[in-house]
């Protein structure tokens, strides 16, 4: 890119006759423009010594980041190392990043939420001849403005809810890998496990409390099978298992086998056999001392609610693993 030709893509203040018309820059296109005119200048110059930028960051910076890298793209015969410097908190931590920074041509891209701290990592800059780059500070500014509304100014807090978007697919892939008895060997893994028979509602409500954020398990109980050693290992204040009643259970084996097209498994959808199960499986359960639940014709948000509410009496904070 030849000097001086990078600012014409930028559009710029212009002065008529009866006034101004003023094109409100993003900090992006500032961001754009400032390093358009560094490396036109060094280039002009003939100097190579500008190699470095850092993103400083009260968070991650993994956006600053990722927006200086794609800004770089536009520069290929650069050889600009990128240096995130996250968790930029205090007025001592922008001392330490000046004094590191000071000797080396470089410049300084930030997102600081603290508007203090970015008018002192601005003034640093200053005093050291530093460029620096506010990339959050005119959003912020502008925003506010718009809102009519002081910003909350608490670095993380991005991340903080995000993180509960990633418990949430975490928890959802948890129950997808263990449910119907799959993979008994993480069992201990669980936040909650599920023990029912077949079409008592164990892999719905798994999943609709995953979407939760819950890790939740499920384990089939089927007469005469035994079942998983591990689930022994697991603590039985967590394991919840599954009563129905006789004819909604009929109900929904009746409509399995319609689903499936066949009707030659008599045991599975007959009101004897079924009967036989259900007492089967509660003398179970009894035995194991596991806490049970009739999920017979609730939804399953009751269902889950009482569930998540056991769970939460018994382990309080320590309810999430």
């Amino acid at each position: 890119m030849a000097a001086g030709n990078c600012r014409h893509a930028f559009p710029v203040k212009k002065t008529y006759p009866h006034g101004q018309v003023n094109v409100i820059r993003s900090p992006i296109t500032i961001w754009l423009m400032e390093v358009c005119d560094i490396m036109d200048t060094g280039k002009s110059a003939g100097r190579q010594s500008f190699q470095m930028i850092y993103v400083a960051s009260c968070g991650e910076g993994i956006n600053a980041f990722n927006l200086v890298e794609s800004t770089l793209v536009q520069f290929p015969d650069s050889e600009i190392t990128v240096v995130k410097v996250p968790h930029i908190r205090t007025e001592n931590q922008v001392d330490e990043l000046i004094e590191k920074v000071k000797d080396i041509e470089s410049l300084i891209v930030h997102t600081i939420v603290d508007r203090n701290l970015r008018q002192y990592i601005t003034r640093k800059g200053m005093e050291n001849s530093i460029v620096t780059i506010d990339l959050m500070g005119p959003v912020i500014s502008k925003i506010q403005t718009f809102l009519n509304q002081e910003p909350l100014e608490r670095p993380g807090l991005y991340r903080k809810i995000h993180q509960i978007d990633l418990q949430q697919v975490s928890a959802i892939d948890f129950a997808l890998a263990h449910d119907d008895g799959m993979n008994p060997e993480t069992l201990d893994q669980a936040e909650i496990v599920l023990v029912g028979l077949s079409r008592a509602g164990k892999t719905p409500l798994s999943m609709y409390m995953a979407v939760m954020g819950w890790k939740v398990a499920n384990i089939p109980y089927v007469p005469g099978v035994s079942m998983p050693s591990s689930l022994d290992s697991v603590d039985r204040r967590r394991i919840i298992a599954l009563n129905i009643n006789v004819v909604q259970l009929l109900a929904h084996r009746k409509m399995r086998q319609e689903s499936l097209g066949t009707s030659d498994l008599y045991s599975y959808a007959s009101r004897r056999e079924i009967e036989k199960e259900i007492m089967a499986a509660q003398k179970y359960y009894i035995s194991k001392g596991f806490s049970m639940i009739d999920v017979s014709n609730k939804p399953i948000e009751t269902s889950s609610e009482e569930i998540i509410e056991m769970i939460m009496r018994r382990f309080k904070s320590n309810a999430h693993l």
